[in-house]
């Protein structure tokens, strides 16, 4: 089990937006922070503030990877050439938990991640079981035959609540998903806002 199932919802009311675009967001009903002083007005944020929460929002989209894992990425953009802010993008949705979310084999980004420890997931044809796992433009991602059945991955396959990106190929029928390139920003689906301009300023600073 993921360390943030259950709470979840909390980076939603933390942030003050559906960050999955869930319709059992509590967002939905209470648009005010977790707490007993949730409902206080809210000051304006510093600079550092907004870096600060862009940060949080993004890291807690892919399942709340850890603070050490996340900034091992956000390094790894860095050194490479070309825009830190969309290298980064590229980097978090190159990871096999994302690519399954993506293609539409479970309904969360956290179901996803335990979908792949569980061992449910091949890749080129290899059991792979680890969620942070790199996926290449080209890699075929697919669910094992004994997991096909699971309600999980049928009402996730069925749902009408997102779509799957251009630059994931699904095959519904056959439970197997292409990954097709590296996304760009612009082009990943995001249920809110997203700013890695300024993770890459919080980062920098």
């Amino acid at each position: 089990m993921t360390k943030r199932l259950r709470a979840k919802y909390k980076l939603d009311r933390r942030v003050g937006e559906n960050v999955w675009g869930r319709p059992k967001s509590p967002i939905n009903k209470r648009d005010y922070g977790p707490g007993m002083h949730g409902q206080r007005r809210k000051g304006k944020l510093s600079d550092f503030g907004l870096q600060l929460m862009a940060k949080q929002k993004l890291k807690g989209y892919y399942g709340d990877i850890s603070e050490k894992q996340f900034e091992r990425i956000y390094n790894e953009a860095g050194r490479r050439r070309g825009n830190t802010a969309e290298l980064l993008i590229g980097l978090l949705e190159s990871r096999l938990d994302a690519v399954v979310y993506r293609a539409k084999f479970v309904p969360t980004v956290f179901a996803a991640r335990q979908f792949v420890n569980h061992g449910h997931v091949k890749v080129n044809g290899v059991k792979t079981n680890i969620p942070s796992f790199r996926c290449k433009p080209g890699d075929v991602i697919e669910v094992k035959d004994k997991s096909k059945n699971m309600a999980l991955v049928l009402e996730a396959l069925q749902s009408a609540e997102r779509d799957i990106p251009d630059y994931v190929d699904v095959d519904p029928k056959k439970m197997t998903a292409t990954y097709v390139r590296v996304p760009e920003f612009a082009e990943v689906p995001y249920a809110c806002t997203m700013e890695p301009n300024l993770v890459v300023e919080f980062y920098s600073s």
